[in-house]
């Protein structure tokens, strides 16, 4: 059996923060605001990954008080894929888009999808990251933040673990 889940995360721009996305850390440009490092990408990966499972969403499993302040989002994605792969789920593949007008994120794209197959347990030709812009419409059109869009299909595992997917 299989399932598909899709997850999707924003912030705006903060000037005195960071930008972290899928665990790169981009210098030259403001970061993310929000309650851990605000890795967009990371958390549109993990509310996928938490959804195809059926195990509820990010926000519910790290709320947003003081043990979870700036905390490392891969750490969190990590966190959510043991809980999945508890299940008795494995992921199959995550695909990940990017949506903002800037930085550019073709420099950072292999290191992202690294970080996202790691964390999720996979081989990186599992992962893919893709980047769009808006044509400066809406808030990341105008350049006042960061957005992404994440689909991750899961697989039952077997009794040895492993999905059943080839």
């Amino acid at each position: 059996m299989t399932r598909v889940g899709l997850g999707f995360d924003a912030h705006a721009f903060d000037d005195t923060r960071p930008l972290v996305l899928g665990g790169v850390r981009i210098e030259g440009v403001p970061g993310l605001a929000g309650h851990s490092d605000a890795d967009v990408v990371s958390h549109a990966v993990a509310d996928a990954l938490l959804g195809a499972a059926g195990l509820g969403d990010v926000g519910d499993r790290f709320p947003a008080i003081d043990e979870w302040r700036d905390a490392d989002s891969v750490e969190i994605l990590r966190a959510c894929m043991a809980a999945v792969t508890e299940a008795g789920w494995a992921v199959a593949n995550a695909d990940v888009t990017v949506i903002a007008q800037r930085p550019r994120r073709a420099d950072h794209r292999a290191a992202m999808v690294d970080n996202l197959a790691r964390a999720l347990g996979v081989v990186s030709d599992r992962v893919s990251v893709k980047a769009t812009t808006t044509d400066s419409m809406g808030f990341t059109g105008r350049g006042e933040g960061i957005a992404a869009l994440a689909v991750v299909l899961v697989a039952a595992t077997d009794e040895g673990g492993t999905p059943p997917l080839g």
